[in-house]
């Protein structure tokens, strides 16, 4: 750092040299309100604080009141709470690991503006991302990580969105080609049935997901995507409207029992509700699942050789099935989420952002599972604010608006540009 070689011991250390880490899960305490979250551990002037922290705030384009809980912002705003965080300590470097992951595409440029008025301050940033087009937009070099290794760095102007996939990818694996229509499935068994299901959040939503079929529901955050998953999952109460399970209501079912008739459910912030942190690996993937347990014990054989056949299935780099979860990386977390719930044998998962925060590689190896799984016979309803999985991957999309669909898409109709002009406003033709 300046010349001098640096070994830190913790965060505050790195923190007194002037760099800050703003990581990819978001770090709240729920019970404290968003200044304080914003503020922990700096002294001075609290006002002096408070306005710093506002003007911030400002810049970003952010309606929110500061005296709120940190417990009752989406993820979106958790994100921006540590980036404002890392901001107001005046760091010289600033590390972000995938601060966009989340973000909608105004917060995405106001972040953008943000930074390049920092970068004209003096102050670097260290900008790690999977989003090939924020590289081009945002940096000055670029660095290729893979497995540990930087693989190729230079000018961010001397490299292609090819050349980029191309290091990240290990040699001799080749990536799918992208789709322009999806392949169709025979729509013959309807698994999941939606009848005008209405809450506090949405309204009069209606969809059919069959039997090896993927529907796709786009719209960017805040769009009511998330809250609407939560209430067919039994998570949010609904005020109206039926939910049907080969032609069974579940709508009044509990959480057990939806999950024992099979729906699963896989959430977008795998950190607090899709796995069990400080637990192996093996633990998490049988947690949902009784299958491999007797009358009274469990029976450990079944249960190592289930987590073992999903580890190969899945290609889930971990040394051992009990390595604890936090030591394995985001997109591996990931693939032993999808196998937690795959484990109970579902007809429908339910999949919100899989693959938020992970790495192109990674990615792609979760859409292989994603068509995988397909082929095999689920029922899967996609969830993503990625408007580029939405049109490989789906075989229909339903884009949503303000808690309403706003549009149902087949076959050619289905492209990147009338996806995202629905999804930001667009009039349905």
């Amino acid at each position: 750092m300046k010349g001098k070689r640096q070994q830190f011991a913790n965060p505050k250390e790195a923190h007194q040299e002037g760099i800050y880490l703003i990581p990819q899960e978001p770090l709240i305490f729920p019970h404290m309100t968003i200044e304080e979250n914003i503020c922990i551990g700096l002294k001075g002037n609290r006002k002096k604080l408070k306005v710093k922290v506002q003007q911030l705030i400002d810049s970003l384009s952010w309606d929110i009141d500061l005296n709120e809980q940190g417990g009752s912002l989406s993820i979106a705003q958790q994100q921006l709470v540590e980036i404002i965080r890392g901001l107001i300590r005046d760091a010289e470097i600033l590390i972000l690991d995938e601060p966009t992951s989340t973000l909608t595409t105004h917060e995405i440029k106001s972040l953008f503006v943000l930074m390049k008025s920092l970068q004209e301050k003096g102050i670097g940033m260290i900008y790690i991302t999977h989003r090939f087009p924020e590289i081009f937009e945002i940096s000055n070099k670029v660095a290729i990580l893979r497995d540990g290794t930087i693989v190729s760095q230079g000018d961010v102007g001397d490299y292609t969105y090819d050349m980029l996939m191309e290091g990240l990818l290990p040699k001799g694996y080749k990536q799918k080609e992208k789709r322009e229509i999806v392949q169709e499935t025979e729509r013959t068994k309807k698994i999941l049935e939606v009848k005008n299901l209405t809450s506090q959040t949405f309204g009069n939503i209606s969809f059919t997901v069959h039997a090896g079929e993927i529907v796709g529901i786009a719209g960017i955050v805040g769009s009511g995507r998330t809250e609407l998953a939560e209430a067919i999952f039994g998570l949010k109460a609904i005020k109206s409207g039926s939910i049907l399970l080969e032609g069974k209501a579940i709508d009044t079912c509990s959480l057990h029992n939806r999950l024992s008739e099979g729906l699963v459910y896989v959430p977008e912030d795998r950190a607090r509700n899709g796995i069990f942190s400080i637990v192996s690996v093996k633990e998490n993937v049988t947690a949902a699942c009784l299958q491999y347990n007797n009358r009274f014990f469990i029976n450990r054989e079944k249960e190592s050789a289930l987590v073992k056949s999903f580890i190969e299935k899945f290609r889930i780099v971990v040394p051992s099935m009990n390595e604890e979860l936090t030591s394995l990386s985001g997109g591996n977390q990931q693939k032993v989420v999808l196998a937690k719930y795959l484990a109970c044998n579902p007809k429908i998962i339910i999949l919100d952002e899989p693959t938020r925060g992970i790495d192109a590689k990674a990615r792609l190896e979760v859409y292989e599972t994603i068509e995988k799984m397909k082929r095999e016979g689920l029922a899967i309803l996609f969830i993503s604010s990625d408007v580029e999985e939405i049109v490989q991957l789906a075989n229909r999309v339903y884009v949503m608006r303000n808690g309403q669909f706003v549009s149902h898409l087949e076959k050619e109709q289905i492209s990147v540009e009338e996806v995202t002009r629905l999804a930001y406003g667009g009039v349905t033709e």
